[in-house]
């Protein structure tokens, strides 16, 4: 397919791409997961088991298949890639050059489970196709108009100027919701948005007047809102008697790899099964999933000074139908009204007529964003 567009993006474990063709529209997805050992790779119909024993081995899998499947580097406009950390002074979706890259590896520190595996893609489009326009895309640049109040933790200054603040994430999800709201809902965005990026991965954003003013994510996508395997919020000094007596890399496994729904329930960090088992632990998991979401959902209400709607998006705020009513349940104070039919169905507007707060759902769209910053690109 001539000038379409891939969009890759490298995790931990998983490589996701999509192929855009010009008029914007889906032409091809694609997934290569279960990195580090016996993996699968999926593209458009194609399914195949094979041996991905790192990033680099996942990418040229990818690269085959896609060019198996018409879609040649040498007919592509341009790659656009996910970058999860941009530090502080990457805020906005630049093209791909040895300097942008230099200051990618610079916030491997901030992001070590993520940007090295971004890095990885690019360099790996640079090997086949060094004459294809690359461009990055950072998680972080949607928090960057935060003040200064709400990314400085209560440390002297010159901690912050290492780099020890609070960031943010989800960015790119949540500027997808604003990007479809109008599209979903009929109307354009209020001006006091909770918007609620639910998934393996967790955080609530406060978005007033279409700029990010709150999250809960911090310096890293550890702090916050329960999450798949992941913590959330806990007390420092707790982390610290941990690593005396757990020792540091067993205490950062716990953390990040062994808490949240799957410590809880000692069943899964997938809410589906949660909500298919009977067990007391599962039901205990859910529910601490809730009210710290609706905890820290006060939070951000506080800091846009009220509320207007309230957006579920990712794969548990899309389909989750409990979690979300239990959600809404812990902020029924507010005034909004939860209609349990629409609910139940996964319908885009789950309020009830009158309800003094809005509820939407609006599917995550972080590859089509990605793929419109390329477009806006290329075009300046």
């Amino acid at each position: 397919m001539e000038n379409a567009i891939l969009i890759v993006n490298a995790g931990s474990s998983s490589v996701k791409l999509t192929v855009f063709a010009p008029d914007m529209s889906v032409h091809l997805t694609g997934l290569a997961d279960r990195i580090g050992g016996v993996g699968a790779l999926r593209l458009g119909e194609m399914r195949r088991t094979l041996d991905l024993p790192d990033h680099g081995t996942a990418l040229r899998a990818i690269f085959d298949a896609l060019a198996a499947q018409g879609v040649d580097f040498g007919t592509l406009a341009a790659v656009g890639h996910r970058v999860v950390h941009g530090g502080p002074d990457l805020t906005h979706p630049q093209a791909v050059t040895p300097a942008l890259r230099a200051e990618i590896a610079a916030c491997i520190p901030l992001a070590p489970l993520h940007n090295p595996h971004n890095l990885a893609a690019i360099d790996a489009v640079g090997q086949i196709a060094p004459e294809l326009p690359q461009f990055a895309s950072f998680d972080t640049g949607f928090h960057a108009t935060n003040p200064d109040v709400a990314t400085h933790y209560a440390l002297p200054p010159d901690y912050a100027a290492r780099g020890l603040r609070r960031y943010g994430f989800h960015g790119l999800s949540y500027a997808s919701l604003l990007r479809n709201y109008l599209s979903v809902t009929g109307r354009a965005a209020p001006a006091r948005v909770l918007a609620c990026h639910l998934a393996n991965g967790a955080s609530l954003c406060a978005i007033r007047n279409g700029q990010s003013v709150a999250t809960t994510m911090g310096y890293s996508p550890l702090e916050g809102l329960t999450m798949g395997t992941r913590v959330g919020s806990i007390d420092a000094n707790l982390v610290l008697r941990l690593v005396a007596e757990e020792g540091r890399e067993a205490t950062h496994t716990l953390l990040n790899h062994r808490a949240g729904l799957l410590g809880m329930s000692g069943l899964s960090a997938d809410m589906r099964a949660l909500g298919e088992d009977d067990r007391p632990e599962s039901a205990f998991a859910m529910a601490h999933f809730c009210y710290w979401a609706a905890r820290h959902a006060g939070s951000m209400i506080a800091a846009m000074g009220g509320l207007d709607a309230i957006v579920f998006t990712g794969g548990i705020g899309e389909n989750a139908a409990n979690i979300r009513a239990g959600i809404l349940n812990h902020l029924a104070w507010l005034g909004v009204a939860l209609d349990p039919v629409a609910n139940a169905k996964n319908a885009p507007c789950l309020h009830q007529q009158g309800s003094a707060v809005q509820a939407w759902i609006i599917p995550a769209d972080e590859e089509r964003e990605i793929a419109y910053h390329v477009r806006r690109l290329m075009a300046e």
